[in-house]
């Protein structure tokens, strides 16, 4: 596909991870470590289903147990287990790092398409991370992966859109997110831990 941005970044200033090689190494990781995660959640529902008395391989204390989570009816939002909706949705997140690092270039209607899909994720993860720590009163380690995972993702995916343009933004702004996303990525990351931390003491230190 022939790129089609607004706006285009000045040659010699985009971050490393902003450049089409760079972007491309960085939704492979996550996409690859997020859809790992994901399977490892369908195969223990599946499991679940066969045997209602199954723990899974997460199962670590009344704190941290996919099982508890599994089986609450968040777990299944659209009907069928959310992990489902990793596996398709992480597939093509590392289709596009691939493509990219073979030297695709995609229109600027393919990138927002891919910005909806990353902020739908994002807005997702919001609702269970609420859920397990408001509601469910459980957490799940693949679960906290796949956010982990995420909300770089998130990050990096609207700060690259930003900088090439497809997202109309002034210089002011393209700079700011060219050289402060890791900082909100590590400031959110830090937030999700220390909020799973103070809700949940004695999961972690007795």
């Amino acid at each position: 596909m022939n790129s089609a941005v607004e706006n285009p970044p000045t040659p010699g200033v985009l971050p490393r991870w902003a450049k089409d090689r760079g972007f491309g190494i960085f939704t492979v990781v996550t996409g690859v470590i997020a859809w790992i995660a994901s399977g490892v959640l369908v195969l223990d529902r599946l499991a679940l289903y066969k045997n209602p008395d199954y723990v899974t391989s997460c199962d670590i204390n009344p704190w941290i147990s996919c099982g508890t989570v599994m089986k609450s009816w968040q777990a299944e939002l659209l009907g069928f287990p959310n992990p489902l909706l990793g596996i398709v949705g992480f597939a093509i997140v590392i289709t596009v790092g691939m493509a990219l690092l073979a030297g695709a270039r995609f229109a600027r209607w393919y990138w927002v398409g891919f910005q909806i899909g990353v902020t739908l994720a994002m807005v997702f993860i919001i609702w269970l991370w609420s859920q397990a720590l408001y509601d469910i009163s459980a957490l799940c380690l693949y679960c906290m992966v796949v956010w982990a995972m995420v909300i770089p993702l998130f990050v990096h995916t609207t700060a690259r859109n930003v900088i090439h343009g497809v997202i109309p933004a002034g210089a002011g702004v393209k700079k700011f997110f060219a050289e402060w996303s890791w900082v909100i990525t590590v400031v959110l990351l830090l937030v999700v831990a220390a909020t799973v931390v103070l809700r949940f003491p004695n999961a972690f230190f007795g």
